[in-house]
């Protein structure tokens, strides 16, 4: 049924994957899917912000996230799963979107992580990413 399997993460919150990870990896060994690891790195969003800091911040915090990213998913991705990680960066929906849809994935597993937005559904992300993602998207509560 699935393909190929995009899996958003924030490395900096264990909310964002603690159980929608083991979700897309069963789903992956279910179908014989492959599975792709996105994490996003927030742009700036304004170029005034990005003048406060050194010139090659992005540059180094794209590696840093790609350095990180290659030894979490050693960590919790099992070798049986055909895997990939991306680093994306941007607007985080967008991005994940976007990355959806150049890798083909026909399915999102995404948290529902909202650590502050207790009385919403879903987070603002995952909100977006539901109303404009091309594929089927299973949100995985936390």
């Amino acid at each position: 049924m699935y393909k190929s399997i995009l899996v958003p993460l924030d490395l900096g919150e264990a909310s964002s994957w603690e159980k929608s990870l083991p979700s897309a990896i069963a789903l992956c060994r279910t179908f014989g899917a492959e599975l792709h690891v996105v994490t996003v790195v927030p742009d700036f969003g304004r170029s005034i912000v990005g003048s406060y800091f050194p010139k090659n911040f992005e540059g180094e915090a794209l590696q840093k996230a790609a350095d990180i990213l290659k030894a979490f998913m050693a960590e919790h991705v099992p070798e049986d799963i055909v895997s990939k990680g991306h680093i994306a960066h941007g607007t985080i929906y967008e991005e994940i979107n976007k990355a959806a849809d150049k890798l083909g994935c026909d399915l999102i597993v995404l948290s529902s992580h909202r650590p502050e937005l207790k009385d919403y559904l879903l987070g603002p992300n995952a909100a977006r990413v539901v109303r404009h993602a091309n594929q089927s998207v299973m949100i995985v509560r936390d």
